[in-house]
């Protein structure tokens, strides 16, 4: 496993995205319920957040909970609801004393009163932190994001402010949730699974995808710093040649 002296930090990706997958398997495992999986798990995420702080990676995007998470078992749906806010409130002061910025996309009004009230607390307490921006995915797709985007381009285009012909790239990212933020150069998958399940579908288009067999309850600081050397060792081409690369 990488240590973080083994990683150049001269070649960080300014954004990683992570799915965080495989708590219900390895509650299952342990002879526990899902949602000892989903206790359990809090440690992979309060350490693959200070490795991210430590390594210099500018944004970290947790896939948190996805829209999808809304069809599971009302009895999961509400414990993972009780243990987000008793997370938040629990890691805010980590947060602040490490000058993480906590913000959060998705369908946010979805969520539980409670939930929204200690994001949004939270999300104020840490605004003014500088060295890595958290981003939770709550209630989250890749399908919602773009189709939220062009029905706020279309009512541009219906108040003819935006011409259709001005759509370009950049226009459509301009109205995505994650405005403003650099699509993730890396992304991290736990529990072996090889699919993105509707994950930021259109930042993804160029990224670097690491996939490991662990389960996320046992994700670790030295995992992260593993796929950090990995995307170090690969060559980002964007459809170019090596040859085109090294000559430019």
């Amino acid at each position: 496993m990488a240590a973080r002296s083994e990683i150049d930090s001269q070649n960080i990706p300014a954004h990683v995205a992570v799915i965080m997958d495989g708590n219900g398997r390895w509650a299952k495992q342990k002879g526990g319920l899902r949602i000892f999986g989903h206790q359990s798990a809090i440690t992979a995420v309060r350490e693959t957040v200070e490795a991210a702080a430590e390594a210099g990676v500018k944004y970290l995007t947790l896939y948190a909970f996805s829209t999808e998470n809304w069809s599971r078992p009302a009895h999961e749906v509400m414990a993972l609801m009780q243990l987000l806010v008793h997370t938040i409130r629990q890691e805010t002061p980590t947060l602040l004393k490490n000058s993480i910025r906590l913000q959060a996309i998705g369908q946010i009004e979805n969520l539980p009163a409670s939930c929204q009230k200690e994001l949004a607390e939270a999300m104020e307490l840490t605004k003014g932190g500088t060295r890595t921006t958290l981003l939770l995915a709550l209630s989250y797709s890749g399908r919602w994001d773009l189709t939220q985007a062009t029905q706020r381009m279309a009512a541009e285009v219906a108040a003819g402010r935006l011409q259709p012909e001005q759509i370009t790239e950049t226009t459509v990212a301009g109205f995505l949730s994650t405005a403003g933020i650099p699509d993730p150069e890396l992304l991290i998958r736990t529990s072996g699974e090889q699919r993105i399940s509707n994950f930021l579908l259109w930042q993804l288009a160029y990224t670097e995808l690491f996939i490991t067999d662990l389960l996320w309850p046992d994700f670790r600081r030295e995992h992260f710093y593993d796929a950090l050397r990995a995307y170090q060792q690969r060559e980002r081409r964007f459809g170019k040649t090596s040859e085109q690369l090294t000559v430019s």
